[in-house]
C-alpha cells in the first residue's frame, strides 16, 4: 500500500531532523570519549596492562621492570618473582622481616638514607643483610627524585649508597647491587644517562598495589594476586602497619602457586647471567 503523502516531512524537515541527529550522536560520541579515556588511564597507572610493561621495557631498556625468566625443553617457566619494599627502614621493619621469614621469602629494602641517621636503624639493616635480604638505594629523603638538580641526585645516591656498603661491610659481606628506584618512581633523560654512567641501574617494578596511599591490606593483597607473573618485580612499601598483614595474605597464596619469593638480585641473575647492567 503506497505511503500517503501526509504522514511523510517535508525534505528540508527530513535533512533538518538527520542533522540534528548525527549531531547529537557525535556529542554523545565526544563525550563518551572524554569519560572513557580519563577512567581508562587510571586504570592503566592502578593495574597496568603487560603491553604497557613491554612497550617501557623495550623503550627504556637500561631501567628495570621486570624480567623474562628462562624456559628450556625440559623445564617450565620458572615461577619466580621478586619482592621490593620502599621507605625502609621504619618501626614496622622488624615485623616485616618475621613476616617474611615466616614463608622462606626474601626480598630487596629501598632504604631511605634519613631514616637510618641518629635514631639505631643502622642495626636494623644489619639484621637484614643477616637474613639474607637486600638493601638497595632509595634516595635520602621521600622526595620527587625527577625534580632535583644532577649534583644534588648525585649526592644523594653517594650518601645512601656509603650507609648501605657500611650495613654490608659490618657483616663482612659487599653491597651486591647499584640499584636505584627514585622517590616517586618518576626519571628523566639526565637520570638515567648521569648515573647509568657511574653504574647505577634504575630499578622499578611490574606490580605495584600503590599501598603507600592504600592502607586495606586485603586490597593491596587482591591486587598483587591478580597481577602476578613470573619474572616481575612486585613494589610494596615499609613505614606503614598494614604492609605486614597485606604479606600474610599475599606469601602463602603464591607459595601455594608455587612462587618462590625473591630478592632482586637473584631475579636478575636467573634471567641475565652476568646480572644485568
Amino acid at each position: 500500500m503506497p505511503r500517503l503523502a501526509l504522514f511523510r516531512l517535508p525534505t528540508k524537515l527530513r535533512r533538518q531532523v538527520r542533522r540534528n541527529r548525527m549531531a547529537t550522536l557525535t556529542l554523545l560520541g565526544v563525550l563518551a570519549v572524554l569519560l572513557i579515556v580519563p577512567v581508562y588511564s587510571v586504570y592503566c597507572i592502578y593495574k597496568p596492562p603487560k603491553a604497557l610493561i613491554g612497550y617501557l621495557r623495550q623503550r627504556y631498556p637500561d631501567v628495570l621492570f621486570e624480567v623474562t625468566t628462562t624456559t628450556t625443553t625440559t623445564t617450565t617457566e620458572e615461577k619466580t618473582v621478586a619482592l621490593s619494599l620502599d621507605d625502609a627502614p621504619s618501626a614496622h621493619t622488624d615485623e616485616i622481616i618475621k613476616v617474611l621469614g615466616e614463608h622462606g621469602a626474601r626480598a630487596t629494602f629501598f632504604v631511605i638514607g634519613s631514616q637510618v641517621d641518629g635514631n639505631g636503624r643502622e642495626e636494623t639493616l644489619r639484621s637484614l643483610v643477616r637474613e639474607g635480604h637486600e638493601l638497595a638505594n632509595h634516595g635520602m629523603h621521600d622526595e620527587p627524585a625527577s625534580r632535583l638538580a644532577v649534583d644534588e641526585l648525585e649526592r644523594q645516591v653517594a650518601q645512601v649508597r656509603a650507609r648501605l656498603a657500611a650495613a654490608y661491610a659490618a657483616e663482612g659481606e659487599v653491597l651486591p647491587n647499584n640499584y636505584y628506584r627514585p622517590g616517586s618512581g618518576f626519571f628523566n633523560y639526565q637520570m638515567r644517562h648521569v648515573l647509568g654512567n657511574r653504574g647505577y641501574r634504575i630499578t622499578l617494578g611490574s606490580v605495584y598495589p600503590h599501598d603507600a596511599q592504600i592502607p586495606y591490606p586485603k586490597r593491596n593483597a587482591r591486587h598483587i594476586l591478580s597481577m602476578v607473573h613470573p619474572g616481575a618485580i612486585i613494589i610494596c612499601h615499609d613505614r606503614r602497619g598494614w604492609t605486614a598483614p597485606m604479606l600474610r595474605i599475599v606469601l602463602p597464596e603464591l607459595k601455594a602457586r608455587g612462587y618462590k619469593v625473591v630478592t632482586i638480585t637473584e631475579l636478575v641473575k636467573s634471567a641475565e647471567p652476568l646480572g644485568g647492567r
